[in-house]
């Protein structure tokens, strides 16, 4: 066990610069969770932390049952562990997890695409969807709000350690997916629910979601073999993107049912 009392200590800085620069990540080949319940979750899936840090006060009290998992344990005063926490109530402890870019995409499964999505809580989101409707993939065009960044494993919830999450992929990646491409639109195409009772909408397939703004970009639109609208009898002019990404990724989950 490795007891820190210095912010000035390097290794401070080192998960500071983790926990607040959103892309940190990728130059440090590691990425920082915290919290009991995103943790363990990690734990769930197989993945094993480099390093475990613990308030003095959670070391008190729960110390035992992470000190096994690395040689890489370190306790932190309570006050300096809120000093680099990103929440509002600090949770008191933390993993940094090796990481490394993924390069492939797979063709043929089921797969997410995000265009340029800026919203961290709305890429978490879409990543829990992802996850529990059985998509196995998800592409982040150039633009997308960093997938490992802090506020994105948040609001994931875990979502990211049973998917296979490629960032920085081109139009060419999406146009190379040997399943069918789909994204939503507020004027063309059928109903979503049409679809499903007529049972045309496929189980594998690629969901393209856009940015919060702006949408799906026209190039990828145009790759797009389906169009679809969902119904608002409500008479909203939009949804929230995470929100129509549920309802169709839910949809292509159940659809044969």
């Amino acid at each position: 066990m490795h007891l820190i009392t210095s912010r000035d200590n390097p290794q401070v800085k080192a998960w500071r610069r983790l926990v607040q620069e959103t892309t940190a990540y990728r130059k440090a080949g590691q990425f920082w969770l915290e919290g009991d319940h995103l943790c363990r979750a990690a734990l769930e899936r197989g993945v094993r932390p480099q390093q475990v840090v613990l308030t003095e006060s959670f070391q008190a009290e729960q110390g035992e049952q992470w000190a096994g998992l690395t040689d890489q344990f370190f306790v932190l005063p309570d006050t300096l562990f809120e000093s680099l926490s990103g929440l509002e109530s600090p949770a008191r402890m933390g993993f940094v997890v090796s990481w490394a870019a993924e390069k492939q995409v797979l063709p043929d499964v089921a797969t997410v695409v995000l265009d340029r999505l800026q919203d961290a809580g709305n890429v978490g989101a879409i990543l829990r969807c992802a996850s529990a409707f059985g998509y196995r993939q998800v592409l982040a065009v150039k633009g997308t709000a960093a997938l490992w960044s802090p506020k994105v494993l948040r609001a994931g919830m875990g979502a990211h350690f049973g998917l296979k999450l490629v960032e920085s992929v081109s139009e060419a990646d999406v146009a190379a997916l040997q399943v069918s491409v789909l994204t939503t639109s507020s004027h063309e195409g059928p109903f979503l629910h049409d679809l499903l009772q007529r049972k045309e909408l496929p189980q594998k397939c690629a969901w393209v979601f856009g940015h919060e703004g702006q949408g799906v970009s026209d190039s990828l639109m145009a790759l797009a073999r389906q169009k679809v609208r969902i119904a608002q009898p409500g008479g909203e002019e939009s949804l929230n993107v995470a929100t129509a990404a549920a309802i169709c990724l839910h949809a292509s989950a159940t659809a044969a049912f």
